[in-house]
């Protein structure tokens, strides 16, 4: 009897220590099945990496999961990965980025489904509402339209035949109904972006941006993490008429960052910005008494714009054209896009003006094109009330 219960004590102490050295091994909290961890790459072999993950036991992971196409490894030794926790045994702690391979069956994508572990997915072909994804184990799924990507695609076709990792959001039916996604995928890779760039973006910044959509107000672009709107007004120093035709969708820019507003997610950029200044040389450039061949660009009620270069404009005065005739609308004897000598009048390099008078007119010292602009009562200009004024009091005389 006390043999037996000698034995029987030992062993229940034989059984503490083992689920001691578990809980030793496994760290003071336990890592639960599909958890997803933050692990140090301690060691890479042939086969399998040695990650730390803050704990005194050691996790694996497949090397194969961090080569790329020619086999070379994307990480090192002291780099620090997110990986999902997928099974204990003898110790060792597995580790996965995804579940992937030919082999994987519905089990393992349920599993999947439920503690949220990502699966390789190739997209096979076009089907009504989305695609119809070939998941491992040749078990196929569908992923609507809306979920392949963060934006709607221009060209839906382009995604087809090509391999992503996915997140199951619905398993039913034993695996006969799933739905996959991967754009919640690309959300949790953006929003680990946008944590990193907020750490450092400051206004004034230069950053490299991918112009996303295009707008008459101007263009989103996506500087890695968040997206904001580089207005029309921002694009140059000159007026764009067409954003359409100095901006396309895709390209890569170099832009300053105007304004950051994480509260309401509100961020704008400046492409202007990054060019250089024409105006820093127009006083010398420039200067009262030159004469220049610029192109009418814009016709308004008290005035002619003339563009002398990219970004330098300057305005003729209704007054001074129509060669000492009266006219009503610039439109009446000029028209955009003409070719037009002026005479550079005045420049006012602070206040960014330029008056132009017509080539061969007579240049005043007095006033100038900008501050010249009739005053308007919603009836005509002042002088037309003026002289109307008098040419009724005229008649009633005569009567």
């Amino acid at each position: 009897m006390e043999d037996k219960n000698f034995d029987h004590d030992d062993e229940q102490d034989t059984g503490d220590f083992a689920a001691m050295l578990e809980e030793s091994m496994s760290g003071t909290t336990r890592v639960e099945i599909g958890q997803k961890t933050e692990a140090r790459i301690l060691q890479i072999g042939s086969d399998w990496m040695f990650l730390d993950i803050g704990q005194k036991g050691e996790g694996v992971l497949a090397v194969h999961e961090f080569q790329n196409d020619e086999g070379e490894m994307t990480v090192a030794v002291g780099d620090t990965i997110s990986a999902y926790f997928v099974s204990r045994a003898g110790g060792e702690m597995r580790f996965t980025t995804k579940i992937g391979g030919g082999g994987s069956g519905t089990e393992q994508l349920e599993e999947a489904w439920r503690s949220g572990i990502p699966v390789d997915g190739r997209v096979e072909k076009e089907i009504k509402g989305g695609y119809d994804i070939k998941l491992p184990g040749n078990v196929r799924a569908f992923c609507p339209y809306s979920q392949i990507s963060l934006r709607r695609l221009d060209n839906p076709e382009s995604v087809i035949d090509q391999s992503f990792s996915f997140k199951i959001s619905k398993f039913e039916e034993q695996g006969r109904n799933i739905v996959v996604s991967r754009r919640d995928i690309l959300e949790e890779e953006r929003q680990v972006q946008r944590d990193e760039i907020k750490k450092t973006l400051t206004e004034g910044m230069r950053v490299q941006g991918e112009i996303t959509s295009i707008r008459d107000f101007g263009a989103f672009v996506d500087i890695g993490g968040i997206e904001g709107l580089l207005p029309i007004s921002e694009i140059a120093y000159g007026r764009v008429e067409d954003i359409n035709e100095v901006l396309k969708v895709g390209q890569q820019l170099e832009l300053v960052v105007k304004r950051i507003d994480w509260d309401e997610n509100k961020f704008s950029f400046s492409l202007r910005d990054t060019l250089a200044d024409p105006w820093a040389g127009v006083p010398t450039k420039y200067p009262a008494g030159t004469q220049v061949t610029g192109k009418v660009s814009r016709l308004a009620e008290f005035g002619a714009f003339i563009t002398l270069e990219e970004g330098i404009d300057g305005l003729v005065h209704i007054s001074k054209l129509g060669e000492g005739r009266r006219i009503n609308h610039p439109r009446e004897v000029l028209k955009v896009g003409q070719d037009f000598a002026v005479t550079v009048e005045k420049v006012e390099v602070e206040q960014r003006r330029i008056s132009l008078v017509p080539a061969g007119a007579e240049v005043e010292c007095g006033e100038t094109s900008y501050s010249d602009q009739p005053i308007s009562t919603g009836m005509g200009t002042f002088a037309d009330l003026l002289k109307a004024s008098q040419e009724k009091k005229t008649k009633k005389k005569k009567r």
